[in-house]
């Protein structure tokens, strides 16, 4: 495993009400979202970006509001077309 050093105002952490310890924490779900969101890591190399279960991860998602279904609406359509074929 890699670490990198990211410099962040102290003052962030009295604002965000978080130790830095849980602001990097937060930081790295928060990251891993995103790209999972981008398409850019899959659920299972996000969640282990974020640190987290894949189920934990999961629930991650659902705070931030992303869906663990990474289909657009016509891919689910064709995928549905094809279930009966």
């Amino acid at each position: 495993m890699h670490s990198i050093s990211v410099e962040i105002p102290a003052t962030t952490f009295a604002a965000l009400g978080e130790s830095p310890d849980e602001f990097v924490s937060e930081m790295r779900i928060a990251a891993a979202v995103k790209w999972y969101e981008l398409g850019r890591l899959s659920q299972g190399k996000a969640a282990e970006v974020a640190g987290l279960t894949r189920s934990a991860f999961i629930e991650a998602l659902a705070r931030f509001g992303v869906s663990p279904l990474q289909i657009t609406p016509e891919e689910l359509a064709r995928d549905l077309r094809n279930v009966d074929k």
